[in-house]
């Protein structure tokens, strides 16, 4: 059974507070949207998401289409398996059509367009395949510490392949985390955690707060850059597989190097922060690879240069 947390009722903020201005960004103006319209997010769930930095379930894909979808993953898992962890796996939708398929996802960006407007760019795809070994994990952590990004007009849409179960090691998160104060975090590089520095946050958490995200094939949650997260060993007999995907306004900019890189997949980009990545033709083509090779060596001396290559 998933666990509640005690105070789940008590983090309330009015809708039309700012719930990024004490996330811990250096933060340019954002923008206020308008109600969703149809297939939009409700009123009400954008007012969930706004009070607790989260929002689950939602209907991503068919279950089908998701099974669908890990069936193309274990094939690309097996030709091309240099491509299935660190930088590399966090742009899979430039060298394979299915996953640019998932990023351009309707259904996702519609939810996604309610939360930080019309104008979507995907800044990456992270693949997180969680092995049913017991020992993988993620720790307490907030993604806004160590990605670069200018302001948190930035989306996580956090679509399951396989069943996230509180015994296969759902994501976990504190509602309301997102209006901490940025939490200074360690960085231990253990080898079974699946984060990048293995960053863990300098604060105590009582795991008794925590939601457990729990997600059947097929279904997504939304979360914000700032809020706290984190997911306990594979103890299934099923690998936990998702993919994380970063949405961004074109008003958020690279700070930690002139030059990024993005998807526009939905919208237009009147900014003109981010360079335009290209759909592939088909997978693994050859303009694709090398397109991709450029990005990931421009990443590792940026973003994260500080981490084991």
């Amino acid at each position: 059974m998933s666990r509640q947390p005690k105070n789940w009722a008590t983090h309330s903020i009015r809708p039309d507070t700012n719930v990024h201005a004490a996330a811990g960004f250096a933060l340019d103006p954002v923008p206020q949207y308008g109600l969703p319209m149809a297939n939009h997010l409700s009123s009400d769930q954008v007012t969930h998401y706004q009070r607790d930095g989260f929002l689950f379930p939602l209907r991503g894909t068919a279950a089908e289409e998701a099974l669908q979808y890990r069936t193309s993953l274990e094939a690309a898992r097996a030709s091309h398996p240099e491509l299935m962890q660190g930088v590399e796996a966090q742009k899979l939708h430039l060298v394979t059509t299915w996953m640019a398929d998932i990023v351009r996802t309707p259904t996702i960006l519609d939810a996604v367009e309610s939360l930080i407007g019309p104008d979507l760019l995907c800044w990456s795809s992270t693949l997180f395949v969680k092995p049913a070994d017991g020992k993988s994990f993620v720790s307490w952590h907030q993604d806004g510490n160590y990605w670069g990004l200018s302001n948190p007009e930035i989306v996580s849409a956090w679509l399951a392949l396989s069943a996230s179960t509180v015994e296969s090691g759902c994501m976990q998160m504190v509602p309301g985390s997102h209006e901490w104060d940025t939490t200074e975090h360690n960085e231990t590089f253990d080898a079974d955690n699946l984060l990048s520095r293995g960053q863990v946050m300098k604060r105590e958490i009582d795991s008794s707060d925590a939601v457990d995200l729990v997600l059947a094939p097929g279904e997504i949650s939304l979360h914000h850059v700032n809020v706290a997260h984190a997911s306990a060993p594979n103890n299934s007999t099923d690998d936990r597989i998702g993919i994380a995907i970063r949405y961004v306004s074109p008003n958020v900019k690279q700070r930690l190097s002139e030059k990024d890189s993005a998807t526009l997949v939905r919208g237009e980009d009147r900014v003109g922060n981010f360079e335009h990545e290209e759909r592939p033709a088909h997978d693994f083509e050859p303009a694709a690879m090398s397109r991709l090779a450029h990005i990931v060596a421009r990443r590792k001396s940026t973003v994260y240069q500080d981490t084991p290559q």
